[in-house]
């Protein structure tokens, strides 16, 4: 397995896949080399971390350092991806080819599309184990939406203009990409409508992401975070992710605060986008940046809020807001990529009026929010636990002939 970053701890959308990816593979039986890029720095040892357990063998290469005049300069010789460049290594290739050359692995797994720039070159080196790519999105209607958001903003054109540039350049890699593979796994049934048509067979199955239910069930800390807190958690240098909060912060809680003026948004997340600094200044914000545990912050929340505009794939922000009993209020974007019933077990609000009105009756509303919260645990238990989930990965390595 192929991982853009090392999968613990499980704290963010790639990592969290691929933990649950690599325990239950462990679980079945099989034997698995991880290689993966990571710094070393405060973090725990490798050895240390359940990885150690799931894994025979582990190998860690520095994660590349790209400047803005090396992106740059890809932007306007190269004619690749911004994405496929990302996390290009020679280290990290000579690694993976090492490891090629000394075992006689069954399948290669390339964990997303930042590392899925190595699959193309073990099939020109004609390597025999299976390729597979597990696709985190469909990155290239992803970059499609990204554009289509930012051109409705003046102050967002020169971005606009550097999404609607990718889309087409992404296009063509993950075409590549996906007609090389002997299996693209997708996390939705819409990424996988899209992917397929890359594939000359169409055929892309669908593993959706999934958590450890019981993680979020058992009796955890919660903090006081007062009677109408709103949370959001997610990458804060993610676009989607810092979009969905600029976009709130000035189109919905002013309207929220309007009526119930103790409201306060916390946004809980790792390296906080310099376009989220304006709010640092607002009274009723706070931006956390790293923290140890989401989940005491989910467990403090009045309503969870998940008001993205773009992103694809199934949302682990959300599925966590739910499996920790949080009431959610989400965008139709926010939940593309979750079954119809996500629907019943969230409120879901199309626009800035609408999402401030059901967010203010759920705030006015103790026992609604509660009754949300325990109808959200239900369904995540049903439908995205792992080990519902797992047996859906094995059937497909089975078809593959592994396992």
């Amino acid at each position: 397995m192929l991982t853009g970053g090392l999968p613990y701890p499980p704290h963010q959308g790639g990592a969290m896949r691929s933990y649950g990816i690599l325990s239950g593979l462990h679980k079945a039986g099989h034997e698995i080399t991880l290689l993966s890029f990571h710094d070393a720095g405060g973090n725990m040892p490798v050895e240390a971390t359940p990885l150690a357990q799931y894994c025979s063998r582990i190998e860690i290469v520095p994660t590349p350092v790209r400047s803005k005049g090396d992106r740059l300069r890809d932007l306007v010789l190269s004619g690749q991806p911004d994405i496929a460049r990302r996390l290009y290594s020679d280290d990290f290739y000579g690694c993976l080819h090492q490891l090629v050359q000394e075992t006689g692995f069954d399948l290669i797994q390339f964990e997303g599309i930042e590392v899925a720039c190595y699959l193309p070159l073990l099939r020109q080196a004609g390597v025999q184990a299976k390729l597979c790519y597990d696709a985190f999105n469909a990155e290239a209607a992803l970059q499609r939406l990204i554009f289509k958001v930012d051109r409705e903003n003046v102050r967002r054109w020169p971005a606009a203009a550097y999404s609607l540039i990718q889309t087409q350049r992404i296009t063509a890699f993950e075409r590549t990409i996906c007609q090389q593979a002997d299996c693209v796994i997708a996390v939705s049934a819409e990424d996988a409508d899209i992917l397929r048509q890359y594939r000359a067979d169409g055929h892309v199955p669908v593993v959706t992401n999934g958590i450890f239910v019981d993680d979020y069930s058992e009796t955890n800390e919660q903090l006081d975070l007062g009677e109408h807190a709103l949370v959001f958690t997610g990458k804060m240098d993610y676009r989607p992710n810092v979009d969905a909060m600029v976009w709130f912060a000035e189109n919905v809680l002013p309207l929220v605060h309007a009526q119930i003026p103790d409201t306060r948004l916390y946004i809980v997340g790792q390296k906080p986008h310099a376009r989220l600094e304006k709010l640092r200044h607002k009274h009723n914000i706070e931006i956390t940046g790293w923290v140890q545990d989401v989940q005491p912050f989910l467990r403090g929340a009045g309503v969870y809020v998940a008001p993205l505009r773009m992103g694809s794939g199934t949302r682990l922000k959300i599925l966590e807001a739910m499996a920790a009993g949080c009431a959610v209020v989400a965008t139709p974007i926010a939940i593309s990529g979750m079954r119809a019933e996500a629907k019943q077990a969230m409120v879901v609000a199309d626009d800035a009026e609408t999402m401030a009105r059901e967010i203010i009756a759920l705030l006015h509303n103790p026992d609604q929010r509660r009754q949300l919260g325990d109808h959200a645990q239900r369904f995540v238990r049903q439908y995205y636990d792992w080990q519902v989930l797992f047996p859906d990965l094995l059937k497909i390595y089975r078809e593959l002939g592994v396992g």
